[in-house]
């Protein structure tokens, strides 16, 4: 048989219920190896297998961004203001995996509260990305995207606001999925802006991410509003063609803005996309370009309610010695926030504020309807929208926390699908050069789908995969 670490997390689960692989061996085989991490994405690993445990998961070990709640297990959304924060509760989905057989291994590291797009956030250092440890494995779920790309883990689950699982698991090489809006609980998750958040897989491939999928949907949960019945189950794929499926390709999310590599990169993947049988024509997204513009005052603007509840009271850090509430609130929040959530706090409440609501947050929230309505649109001719999923291979770590905009083009690619609530899968499509040359990283290709489309869309991951042949789990640390 394969050596275990070799397996994906689905043959490992296969294994074991034939009853050729221990589930505690696995474990612990993952727990020494997480134990070991040297690209800083985990902030906390379990110290012993947990007890045997059932379940179509076969006892297949998970990572979990630190920003799911947990309990009795740190849980600090990679911000001081929440160090060594051990909640007496766990997220919905995080029960329901444990539940489907899957222990928590351990907690990955994230950019603070989830804002950023390289991990570099993180009140507890920098992850790096085990292509190439001098550079950034994307975020904010990074540390997810670097234990899965590493072999640190089999599979891991992490949350997308704007990109936040398909751009890191572009740069690392792996399959990031973000389903549609609601399909998973937000219970339990330390909200960053709570109308985009979503929780979703990031596994080392699509048949990962399909089992993985399967038991984080479900009935809605009562203790979330905004969480929707899943219609139907999520089956594994099998498909091996593409034969009478529609792509659109939108040049406003393809062309200008993009790298050569990445931009070569695509082209040749939607040529493999018409050898297995897909027409591919262009389609138009016309305001996706405003997409980036929306989302930096969508996004602050809920942070910064969602954030007042850190105020050194109730939970978390508590600036000593202040001399009254309004000196302890301050400090509290000046000492345990970092740079880039002060930003968008910032950011956002300027934008809620009197006088400034409408010219800025009511405008935001019309780009967005109108997104909205371009992607029905287009799914109107279209099965899938196919764009690549970052305009740019993984940078150097510190080549762009100085510039804030630059670093939020990142999400340039991702946030449409976000802000229309609509599902949205990466896969790892080729290696290319980064400007200026050096060694070939990975690039992700982004394929979009209507709202609960995520089987079929799985399904045409799957054929598109099989027919790449591109393996990024071949990375070991």
């Amino acid at each position: 048989m394969t050596e275990p670490l070799e397996l994906t997390a689905s043959q490992a689960a296969g294994a074991i219920a034939r009853g050729e692989l221990d589930p505690g061996e696995l474990f612990e085989l993952y727990r020494a190896r997480a134990a070991a991490d040297q690209l800083g994405a985990f902030t906390w690993v379990a110290e012993a297998p947990p007890a045997a445990s059932g379940g179509p998961l076969g006892g297949v070990p998970l990572a979990v961004k630190d920003l799911f709640c947990t309990e009795g297990v740190p849980s600090q959304a990679g911000s001081r203001v929440l160090e060594g924060y051990c909640p007496p509760y766990s997220a919905t989905v995080v029960e329901r995996l444990a539940a489907a057989g899957a222990p928590l291994l351990g907690k990955t590291n994230q950019d603070e509260f989830a804002m950023g797009s390289s991990t570099e956030n993180s009140a507890f250092g920098p992850v790096q990305n085990p292509w190439d440890h001098r550079r950034v494995p994307g975020g904010s779920s990074g540390g997810s995207a670097a234990a899965v790309a590493a072999g640190l883990a089999p599979w891991a689950i992490g949350t997308d606001t704007g990109g936040s699982i398909r751009q890191p698991a572009a740069l690392c090489g792996i399959v990031g999925l973000k389903p549609t809006y609601g399909a998973v609980s937000r219970y339990g998750m330390i909200a960053f802006a709570s109308s985009l958040d979503q929780a979703g897989p990031l596994t080392r491939d699509v048949s990962d991410a399909a089992l993985l999928l399967g038991h984080m949907v479900g009935a809605r949960d009562p203790r979330d509003s905004t969480s929707l019945d899943f219609p139907g189950e999520i089956a594994l794929p099998s498909r091996t063609d593409l034969r009478g499926l529609r792509l659109g390709v939108p040049a406003e999310l393809s062309g200008e803005g993009i790298d050569p590599g990445v931009r070569g990169a695509f082209q040749s993947t939607l040529e493999l996309a018409r050898q297995l049988g897909a027409s591919v024509e262009p389609c138009t997204l016309r305001h996706a370009t405003a997409g980036l513009a929306a989302y930096y005052v969508l996004a602050p603007a809920e942070c910064s309610s969602n954030l007042a509840r850190f105020d050194g009271v109730r939970y978390g850090y508590r600036a000593p010695d202040a001399p009254d509430l309004l000196s302890m609130y301050m400090r509290t929040r000046h000492d345990g926030f970092g740079a880039e959530v002060k930003r968008r706090v910032m950011l956002g409440t300027y934008a809620l504020s009197s006088g400034y609501y409408d010219a800025y947050y009511g405008r935001a929230q019309r780009v967005r309807t109108k997104i909205a309505e371009d992607f029905a649109t287009a799914f109107e001719h279209f099965d899938f929208i196919v764009t690549p999923t970052a305009p740019g291979v993984a940078f150097e770590l510190g080549a762009k926390l100085a510039d804030p905009l630059a670093m939020y083009l990142n999400d340039f690619c991702t946030v449409p699908a976000s802000l229309a609530g609509v599902p949205a899968i990466s896969i790892p499509n080729a290696l290319a050069e980064p400007l200026g040359g050096g060694t070939r990283l990975p690039v992700g290709l982004q394929i979009v789908g209507p709202a609960f489309s995520e089987s079929r869309l799985l399904d045409a991951a799957f054929a598109l995969e099989q027919a790449l042949g591109f393996d990024g789990s071949a990375v070991r640390q």
